[in-house]
């Protein structure tokens, strides 16, 4: 069987009247500039980078505190969309040539056609985004997994370096990873990126000169806070690979 998911993005969902504060930093932490301003409220916008292909986007959103979310581009998208349904997602918007679905635990992720997106973006600075994290509630944990883990059957799926997390490895070339995190209580899933950094200490010091905050400090990451109060964390993770130096920390 071919591939279906050919490339993958990482979406930054802010709040509309912070997109532009958003679009400002994320440029800076991964060296891009924006694409023309998409959509009817000109809320929707690409990092481009000089030599490789774009992997993340930005989306000012209407409502809510924002957060991230996967798209797809893939062979056919009506096909996943049907593999996403059987799987136990929901249509959120159907657009014929695009979709917004909705997995069992209640995250979004979008699936469009592949536009020949190939070459991965390089490591900026030490560091690369390269992993969205879902946060999913005990109760909706291994439903999550399960789904996740069959639509993307060209993936590794196993097990994080500890028991709450789950990994989903791309294809090599692919430039983002999943992880499922499994929260200690039950609230509505939600996604935020993760960064993999040589030295997490110098990332977060030049975030920090850039507007962001340090949230909170694990064993092997950082949780941060962008200048419009988006969650997100530096991992020490090798920017290369996406994996751990050693077998423990935050993903494998």
């Amino acid at each position: 069987m071919s591939q279906q998911v050919l490339w993958t993005y990482a979406f930054i969902d802010r709040p509309y009247g912070l997109f532009g504060q958003a679009c400002e930093f994320w440029t800076a932490v991964t060296a891009t500039h924006l694409s023309e301003l998409r959509g009817e409220n000109k809320e929707f916008t690409t990092l481009l980078h000089d030599g490789a292909d774009a992997c993340v986007k930005v989306q000012g959103v209407a409502s809510g505190p924002g957060g991230a979310h996967l798209d797809f581009p893939v062979a056919d998208v009506r096909e996943f969309v049907r593999s996403a349904l059987r799987l136990g997602a929901e249509v959120v918007d159907d657009h014929g040539t695009w979709a917004v679905l909705r997995s069992p635990a209640g995250q979004l992720l979008c699936t469009m056609p592949w536009r020949a997106e190939t070459t991965r973006p390089p490591v900026v600075q030490g560091s690369r985004l390269d992993q969205v994290c879902v946060d999913i509630a005990p109760s909706a944990y291994d439903t999550e997994v399960a789904f996740w883990s069959g639509l993307l059957p060209e993936w590794q799926s196993l097990p994080g370096s500890l028991p709450e997390f789950h990994v989903l490895r791309p294809p090599t070339g692919l430039p983002i990873r999943i992880l499922l995190q499994r929260l200690g209580e039950e609230r509505p899933a939600a996604a935020h990126l993760d960064l993999a950094c040589t030295d997490i200490e110098a990332t977060r010091a030049a975030h920090e000169r850039l507007g962001a905050k340090p949230v909170a400090r694990g064993t092997h990451w950082t949780v941060m806070q962008d200048p419009t109060g988006g969650t997100y964390c530096l991992t020490g993770r090798d920017p290369e690979t996406g994996g751990l130096p050693a077998q423990k920390g935050k993903g494998s």
